[in-house]
């Protein structure tokens, strides 16, 4: 093994959590390297639904979403079969790609003075002597005091996360130019589709590109066969998607795919890691606060790091602020996979259109966990202040 290079903090992945931390560490002067597996900007597994919570975030690191390009949403359109189900949404959200998003937030966490490599793949990561080791692809070996898992949906060997209570689920995406007519149909909303064993969204991004995601139970990708099989099988449960991709064009070549999600996951015990981001915690995606979540486990745990405090001391906070959110978010994704939910879920909320409102706010981070300090920007270099 080579000698390992030292720093103070670790970061072991460069998306929203990661650099959100390494960001603001480096902002406060402390020596951060971040490590990202992939060179260069990349798409992933991700539903790009910004919150009101995650676009304030955002707003403290310097970040304008809408300046990157970033499309508006107001609504949610629920179908179901033939059924669908309209109602304005209680915040203004946005929707813009990770590629764009991640890259944006990496470069301020570099300007900050953030030590970013790239193409650096963990393979390993162990304690000893008081310190953390990272054994990289390639033989160098990388030494801090603190490390923060940002690997998201990528576990590293030997520190797997658990399945989680909802964790049979697969997850694809994928980006289409939609037909003239559907792009505007969808502006300003997010679509929902339920159909036999998991559901899906679709958005405008950026460049007016549709982002697709979907999640479907294990069992019934098994027996559809793949991405092809599974397409075709959701057009024809729900004439509303059907609709919306006539005659649209694949921007990819294939989608992406993640499997397993550990939807309903919560760390414990830290084992003197700070886990962030999906490896902190992994909310159905239907709620839209995947990202949210991600960025405000970032801050706290930066923040609880540079008050002195310890891995366990944050696990636990972090678990009182998302645990309820949690636990209805897991249940009601559970709901909408059986063919019972996905039957009566537009009955219920036509019945009871303020309750999707109910919902949204419910499975948000609370008011008390947040940072009251407005959207202040982090003090990085090259930036104007606010």
């Amino acid at each position: 093994m080579n000698a390992p290079t030292q720093t103070d903090h670790l970061v072991v992945g460069g998306g929203l959590a990661g650099s959100m931390a390494a960001l603001l560490l480096a902002s406060a002067g402390r020596e951060v390297t971040l490590l990202e597996r992939e060179r260069i900007p990349h798409h992933k597994v991700c539903g790009e639904f910004l919150s009101r919570e995650a676009v304030d975030y955002l707003a403290q690191a310097g970040i304008d979403p809408l300046a990157l390009g970033a499309k508006t949403i107001r609504f949610l359109r629920l179908t179901s079969k033939h059924r669908t189900f309209e109602t304005k949404l209680p915040f203004i959200a946005l929707s813009l790609s990770r590629a764009i998003l991640d890259e944006a937030l990496l470069a301020r966490a570099a300007q900050a003075g953030c030590n970013v490599q790239r193409g650096a793949f963990v393979e390993s990561l162990s304690a000893s002597d008081g310190r953390w080791h990272a054994q990289l692809r390639g033989g160098e070996c990388q030494s801090a005091a603190t490390v923060f898992l940002a690997s998201g949906k990528h576990d590293i060997r030997g520190l797997e996360r658990k399945p989680g209570p909802h964790g049979d689920l697969v997850g694809f995406k994928m980006q289409w130019r939609l037909a003239p007519a559907q792009t505007a149909a969808l502006r300003e909303f997010m679509d929902l589709y339920l159909f036999p064993g998991g559901y899906g969204g679709l958005s405008l991004v950026e460049d007016d590109a549709a982002t697709l995601c979907l999640v479907v139970r294990r069992a019934v990708l098994r027996t559809l066969g793949g991405w092809p099989e599974l397409l075709r099988s959701v057009q024809h449960e729900n004439p509303h998607i059907a609709q919306r991709l006539k005659e649209a064009t694949p921007l990819w070549d294939r989608p992406l795919a993640v499997s397993s999600i550990p939807y309903g996951y919560l760390a414990g015990h830290s084992d003197g890691l700070w886990r962030i981001g999906d490896q902190a915690a992994c909310i159905p995606s239907f709620t839209g606060d995947g990202m949210s979540i991600a960025l405000h486990s970032a801050s706290l745990a930066a923040q609880m790091v540079l008050a002195g405090e310890t891995a366990d001391q944050y696990q636990q906070t972090l678990q009182g602020h998302l645990s309820r959110g949690m636990g209805l978010a897991t249940s009601l994704s559970r709901t909408i996979v059986s063919s019972v939910g996905r039957t009566l879920a537009p009955i219920g909320l036509s019945l009871f259109p303020s309750s999707m409102q109910w919902i949204a706010n419910a499975t948000r981070i609370p008011n008390r966990a947040l940072p009251h300090t407005g959207k202040t920007r982090v003090p990085v270099a090259g930036s104007a202040p606010s």
